[in-house]
C-alpha cells in the first residue's frame, strides 16, 4: 500500500493574511490644480475659487480623490482645504498627494483599524503576491501590527515563506 501523501500546510495552525482582501473597491482619480494657478504657478484667490465652484465635483461620486500640483507653484494649504470640502460631499476620501498616497493613505487606515486580536499566538504569513497596487509602507504596518500578536511572521506563500520574526 501506497504512503498517503499528507498536505501539512493544510493542517497546520498556519494563518494567512492578505492585504488584498483589505483593498477598498472604488475608482481613483487624481487632480492636478496647476491649470487653476495663472501660469501654472501662481494662485490668484478669485479666479481660484472660481475654478473650484465650477469643477464638476459629481465626477469624483463614490470614488478616491488625490489632490496635486504638478507644478513647483506654492500653494497655500487653505487652498488643497478649500478643495477637499467641494470634493467630499461627492468622494469617499480626498487627500493631498499623487495616486501612490492615496493608496498609502486608505491601506493605513484599514491597517490601523485592524482586529488583529484574531492572530494572537499563531504564526502567520502575510501574502507577498497582489494584483492591486498594495503600498510596500502596507506590508510595514500589517507586519509592525501583527508583531504584537502573532507567534511568528512570514511573507510570501506557505510553499515558499521568508520568516521576519519569531516570538521569544
Amino acid at each position: 500500500m501506497a504512503d498517503e501523501i499528507i498536505n501539512r500546510v493544510a493542517n497546520s495552525k498556519l494563518v494567512t493574511i492578505d492585504l488584498e482582501e483589505y483593498y477598498p473597491e472604488g475608482r481613483r482619480y487624481e487632480l492636478d490644480i496647476a491649470p487653476w494657478l495663472y501660469e501654472g504657478i501662481v494662485l490668484r484667490e478669485k479666479e481660484f475659487r472660481s475654478s473650484v465652484k465650477d469643477h464638476d465635483w459629481s465626477a469624483y461620486r463614490d470614488g478616491f480623490l488625490a489632490i496635486h500640483c504638478s507644478t513647483d507653484a506654492i500653494v497655500p494649504a487653505w487652498a488643497y482645504m478649500l478643495i477637499s470640502i467641494e470634493a467630499s460631499f461627492y468622494a469617499k476620501k480626498v487627500v493631498f498627494g499623487e495616486l501612490s498616497d492615496l493608496e498609502t493613505v486608505l491601506l493605513t487606515e484599514i491597517i490601523n483599524d485592524l482586529d488583529v486580536e484574531e492572530f494572537r499566538d499563531k504564526p502567520v504569513i502575510i501574502k507577498g503576491c497582489t494584483n492591486k497596487p498594495i503600498p510596500k509602507n502596507a506590508y510595514l504596518l500589517i507586519s509592525q501590527r501583527l508583531k504584537a500578536v502573532a507567534k511568528s511572521l512570514m511573507y510570501g506563500e506557505a510553499c515558499s515563506s521568508v520568516p521576519l520574526f519569531k516570538k521569544k
